[in-house]
């Protein structure tokens, strides 16, 4: 199997593990994308190991993730509709979720150094699972999970920016 067909695999069943999610399945739609997870992170490392590693590949892996991040907060926002604190939540976790990439990429083009702070992509899905299986158990930890992630999320935002804006001087041009 190639490091794109695992990205693909992972992604697919990420989708799978949403969509239960979507239906209050927590726990194990929570599972399931937690597995999707899983194989999505052995794709880089096997593309290293057969010495395949390309743009393309790590193109495809950081699309795939951006769309399994959607889909979970697709999927639990879809659950929580009916509840507007919940709604809510879901929302701005889903945009701190989609500018920690961002800022760190936007960083990197322009020759700063994008990475930094509490919540990557594995401690953003660790969190979300982790809260998701812990709903799916009868415990009541969905708004306080949530409230903790767009907190450290938005935390992580902020700090990139800082990072980002500390190295950046108005001496530096604009890619033409």
């Amino acid at each position: 199997m190639t490091p794109t067909a695992i990205t693909i695999v992972g992604l697919l069943v990420t989708l799978v593990g949403a969509a239960f999610i979507a239906v209050e399945r927590y726990a194990l739609g929570a599972f399931i994308a937690g597995v999707g997870a899983v194989l999505d992170a052995l794709d880089g490392p096997l593309a290293r190991y057969q010495g395949t590693a390309s743009i393309r590949g790590a193109f495809i892996d950081t699309m795939a993730d951006r769309f399994g991040e959607v889909a979970v907060w697709a999927g639990l926002t879809f659950s929580l509709r009916t509840d507007e604190t919940g709604l809510m939540l879901c929302v701005i976790g889903l945009a701190f979720s989609l500018l920690t990439p961002y800022v760190r990429s936007k960083a990197e083009s322009w020759g700063a150094e994008g990475r930094g702070g509490w919540m990557g992509r594995a401690e953003r899905m660790i969190l979300l699972l982790v809260g998701l299986i812990l709903a799916g158990l009868g415990l009541k930890v969905l708004h306080p999970m949530l409230w903790v992630f767009v907190v450290l999320s938005g935390l992580t935002v902020g700090q990139r920016i800082r990072r980002t804006w500390q190295q950046l001087t108005d001496d530096n041009q604009l890619p033409t």
